[in-house]
């Protein structure tokens, strides 16, 4: 599981070395295979292969006429590249998608479980105070831990 937040820097070549932690358990689960992709341009997932398997399983029990399979695979492929990690932990980003995302500079690696997020953390902090949780999102993730159906 992977979670909280650890500072990056992207390499002038590309690479990214993926925080100690997360390497650490990527390493315990013997995973260097993994799935460098993104739903919206403005931030990179790094999925275990494993995991992103998991997915495209899913996602193949559903028609190909289904029109949001359709746009979210034309999304993750677009931006999409399998990648192996390196013996120090390191990955290339895939130009298209470091370009799209602004993946240089400082980043933000976030943990979300069952993959990671990287983001330019200029622009996430500047996006961030509009993302505050409202009542209604405490609500609602409050029914979810409460084992309620939340939609």
């Amino acid at each position: 599981m992977y979670r909280g937040n650890h500072p990056a820097k992207v390499e002038e070549s590309g690479r990214l070395k993926l925080p100690v932690p997360f390497k650490q358990q990527l390493d315990a689960a013997n995973v260097a295979d993994l799935y460098v992709t993104s739903e919206d341009g403005e931030r990179a997932q790094i999925w275990p292969l494993p995991e992103w398997e998991k997915i495209e399983a899913q996602l193949a029990k559903h028609s190909a006429l289904n029109d949001a399979v359709a746009k979210y695979l034309d999304m993750t492929s677009y931006y999409g590249q399998q990648v192996k990690m390196d013996a120090q932990g390191r990955i290339m980003l895939p130009q298209i998608l470091r370009t799209a995302a602004r993946l240089e500079g400082d980043l933000v690696v976030m943990g979300k479980i069952t993959h990671l997020e990287v983001l330019n953390r200029t622009h996430f902090e500047q996006k961030l105070p509009a993302k505050a949780l409202t009542a209604e999102d405490r609500k609602l993730v409050g029914g979810i831990l409460a084992g309620e159906s939340g939609s």
